[in-house]
């Protein structure tokens, strides 16, 4: 028993650890986690899009690209992307692995995202289409203002939980040989754990990991129980005494 804490808790090494996970890795997992969410909220929403049109020349290039990023391993399209792109000559993102990285996984996690805007926008009834266009309201009009809109709100959760996914996968992306100031929390754990012969590093980078994802996934089990009951909160407006001006109240 001593031997395992001493191999997976030891003090001296987590200590030692911690600055660069704070400083450097926590920094970059959330850079590469939310530039890599910003990307696939925007992808995933345009192959949303093609997916439910009327002309196949869309739908079935958008099926395509799902069903490609999807099955392949995640680690397998970063390394593809990240390292296929530069020795391929396509330069445009600089030299650096770093916006690579980022780029991979916003494209991977676009795919996951498209599904996920693609349930939400065919859950809203039909109906609410028609009526807009039978108001006049052109189709694009129609889909902007009233159908994306409620479909975002009733998948929130999954868009939540998707953004979760990022951030763990983030931990792949160290397989592009990231520079000493741009690795990430496993990375940070993993070298340290090396040089030192122990994994107490790792176990470090964990605990941080978890520090991030516990409240989010607990809150996004939360937001999903308000969504399913209806409890979300609303301004409503009470009476006005007279002579004064009505004031508003949140209720949930």
């Amino acid at each position: 028993m001593t031997d395992f804490f001493t191999m997976f808790f030891n003090l001296e090494y987590m200590l030692k650890v911690l600055p660069d996970l704070i400083g450097v890795g926590l920094l970059n997992t959330l850079i590469l986690a939310l530039a890599a969410t910003v990307i696939s909220l925007i992808v995933g929403m345009l192959v949303a899009m093609a997916l439910i049109s009327r002309h196949r020349w869309l739908r079935w290039p958008a099926q395509a690209y799902i069903d490609l990023l999807r099955g392949l391993p995640t680690i397998l399209t970063i390394f593809l992307i990240g390292q296929g792109l530069p020795y391929m000559g396509f330069t445009f993102l600089g030299t650096s692995a770093y916006p690579y990285g980022i780029a991979a996984l916003g494209l991977i996690a676009s795919a996951y995202m498209a599904e996920i805007f693609r349930s939400g926008i065919q859950s809203i009834h039909h109906g609410q289409l028609e009526a807009a266009r039978a108001m006049g309201m052109p189709y694009g009009l129609a889909m902007r203002m009233i159908v994306v809109p409620q479909g975002v709100r009733n998948v929130f959760p999954a868009l939540t939980n998707q953004f979760i996914s990022i951030i763990k996968d983030t931990s792949l992306v160290y397989v592009l040989g990231l520079a000493l100031g741009e690795r990430e929390l496993y990375r940070i754990g993993q070298d340290m754990s090396q040089r030192v012969g122990n994994l107490s590093p790792l176990v470090a980078a964990g605990i941080v990991y978890l520090i991030i994802t516990i409240p989010l996934t607990h809150y996004v089990n939360w937001l999903d129980r308000r969504l399913r009951t209806g409890k979300i909160p609303v301004v409503a407006e009470e009476p006005a005494v007279p002579g004064e001006t009505p004031t508003k109240a949140v209720t949930a």
